[in-house]
């Protein structure tokens, strides 16, 4: 761990919101460049003057502390001026991803019970019963200020990020201001960040993650670069947009920075400015940082493994790898919780274990969200009172992860304790996706799980049992009409790979549900008909296409025209797809290559009119 410390800037001293925060930023580094989208970038000033605008127009129509705000913006500077202007009016924001579908905003809306939402043109026709503040107008007018009492403080608000829920329902998350700005205070004696730092926002503003990533930038005076969706997805541009923009603090989910970890290895060694890699929202399988490693090392850039969870603002515990964690494959070391977290490992019983035992996380600590927006028997079901080791009684989260104290302070983590499950960094209540199933009338039962489907690619799969009616459509048509439900209601990453029809959930001896058997039923029965003859052509690129796409999709017959999306594959697994095909073919093909579709038919053109 580096030996040197920093000193907490003056900004924070006496602050305590972020919005307070940022506002002595914009004045000590008023020509900074804030944010920059691409198309479009604003100094400090220009940030802070437009938030300023978007809140006048939030107070006026009554905005209060506490109040939750809906934010429905693509990932534009507007979206920044967004947050900021609802915390200077005193409001939560809650962010609606525009990527997600209607359904899943319009849920979210009604159990947030929002009155107004901020959005832009294009996004405005989705909210027709709520009140619509539209952004571009309030920042272009200048608007007067009615008085009202501020009543914001350290306790008010900041954010309600909704997660996945068992219930059927997705849960928000209450953070507050306080919590993030602890983070950063209790964390910034390790990093230093500062105003000579350049951010990426790489993830959705409905994941926390993001936060780390906006005000990481924001409240430093540092430069926050927004990456687009498609940029996101596409490893050789995300590279050259690190390159280009000189970022120094990048943060990923190692499933994302495996995949920037293969393009690296192609480029020259020096091009990155990166000061920190800092990884988080998933389990670290250290092992496959060796690419990177072997070309960079462990301290240029240095490389951070944090774990924490939602309802413990973004960040929990922070460890700077070393050699020896690269060793092990049974857990993920996570370090040591940051100044003022605790961690117990306890047993059923919710007694603290002996060193070196494996048992359940629990969190304590200022970074304890405030709860469960509406869920009072929730928020007093997993944020419990109890006496720790020393006999302290205090407020605990029991994060349902499973750990082990490996050293003093010093912990790692193994798995979840329950069924819920982590794609892509998102945690996952399967129970969500089966209530969704279940709508279909022909769905007499479901039952969702994660499957690896080789390198480290964990996919979403269904089993539905379904009535006598069903019959042979339950191999033909009934999987699209699944898929297509859950692609209405579910944002994508709740969304199955894969629909198997089973006359039964199969159980242990024990009667609990067989995974093991379900991961065999997947392999023996997760084919799709070709339409056309032809798909094993006998040109040998044909053959080498279809070898590899059935690979990667576990597929054993595959539909040329069929995309590959609805054939299961996920963001990940088309990227190593991709690099399998330009290894194979010494070609450099991007994602971009698929925009007129994610097919074989579309590579197979592209490769043999080359």
């Amino acid at each position: 761990m580096p030996t040197k410390t920093f000193s907490l800037p003056t900004q924070f001293t006496g602050a305590t919101t972020l919005h307070a925060v940022f506002a002595r930023v914009s004045q000590q580094f008023p020509h900074n460049i804030a944010v920059t989208d691409g198309q479009t970038q604003l100094t400090y000033r220009d940030l802070n003057e437009r938030a300023e605008k978007l809140a006048i127009s939030l107070l006026n129509i009554g905005v209060k502390r506490d109040q939750l705000v809906g934010l429905c913006l693509e990932c534009t500077c507007d979206l920044i001026i967004g947050i900021l202007g609802i915390l200077k009016a005193g409001g939560a924001y809650v962010p609606l991803d525009p990527a997600h579908p209607q359904e899943r905003r319009k849920q979210i809306a009604q159990l947030s019970t929002m009155d107004i939402v901020v959005a832009d043109d294009a996004t405005a026709p989705n909210f027709e019963d709520l009140t619509v503040v539209n952004i571009t107008a309030a920042v272009s007018v200048s608007s007067t200020l009615i008085e009202r009492e501020s009543g914001d403080d350290e306790t008010s608000l900041a954010y309600v990020i909704f997660t996945s829920g068992s219930s059927g329902q997705p849960k928000g998350v209450m953070v507050e201001h306080r919590n993030i700005v602890h983070l950063f205070t209790a964390t910034h004696d390790k990093f230093g960040f500062n105003a000579n730092d350049v951010w990426c926002k790489f993830h959705s503003v409905a994941f926390d993650f993001s936060a780390w990533e906006i005000w990481g930038a924001l409240l430093f005076g540092g430069s926050l670069v927004l990456v687009s969706n498609q940029t996101a997805r596409d490893p050789q541009d995300f590279h050259d947009l690190l390159t280009r923009e000189k970022v120094t603090v990048l943060n990923q989910t190692p499933s994302s920075f495996r995949n920037l970890i293969t393009v690296d290895t192609t480029r020259p060694c020096d091009e990155l400015s990166l000061r920190y890699v800092i990884l988080g929202g998933e389990r670290l399988d250290a092992l496959a940082l060796t690419p990177w490693i072997a070309r960079h090392g462990l301290d240029s850039p240095r490389l951070i493994n944090m774990y924490g969870i939602t309802e413990t603002t973004v960040h929990t515990t922070l460890k700077f790898l070393e050699p020896s964690d690269l060793m092990t494959q049974e857990f993920s070391p996570i370090g040591m919780p940051i100044p003022g977290m605790k961690i117990e490992i306890v047993d059923t019983n919710g007694q603290t274990v002996p060193r070196g035992q494996v048992g359940f996380i629990y969190v304590q600590g200022p970074g304890l969200a405030r709860g469960y927006l509406g869920r009072s028997d929730l928020t007093h079901e997993r944020f419990k009172y109890r006496t720790d080791r020393l006999g302290n009684w205090g407020r605990w989260y029991n994060s349902g992860d499973i750990g082990a104290e490996v050293g003093l302070d010093t912990y790692a983590y193994i798995s979840r304790a329950d069924c819920q499950v982590k794609v892509r960094g998102y945690r996952i209540e399967p129970s969500e996706i089966e209530a969704c199933l279940m709508h279909h009338a022909e769905v007499q039962d479901a039952k969702v799980i994660a499957v690896n489907f080789g390198e480290n690619d964990p996919r979403l799969v269904a089993y539905v049992v379904l009535g006598a009616v069903a019959g042979s459509r339950a191999h033909k048509t009934l999987p699209s009409e699944l898929h297509a439900a859950a692609v209405k209601a579910l944002p994508s990453y709740m969304v199955p790979s894969a629909y198997i029809a089973v006359d039964r959930i199969p159980t242990t001896v024990n009667g609990k549900q067989d995974n093991d058997a379900l991961v065999t039923l997947l392999r023996e029965k997760l084919t799709y008909p070709a339409k056309s003859e032809g798909t094993k052509s006998s040109e040998s690129i044909e053959k080498d296409l279809h070898s590899i796409w059935a690979s990667t999709l576990g597929l054993s017959d595959i539909d040329p025209d069929a995309e590959f999306f609805d054939l299961g594959g996920t963001s990940f697994s088309l990227t190593i797809m991709l690099q399998r095909i330009n290894l194979k073919f010494k070609t450099d093909l991007r994602i971009d290559v698929f925009n007129k579709g994610a097919t074989l038919s579309t590579l197979i053109k592209t490769l043999t009119s080359q």
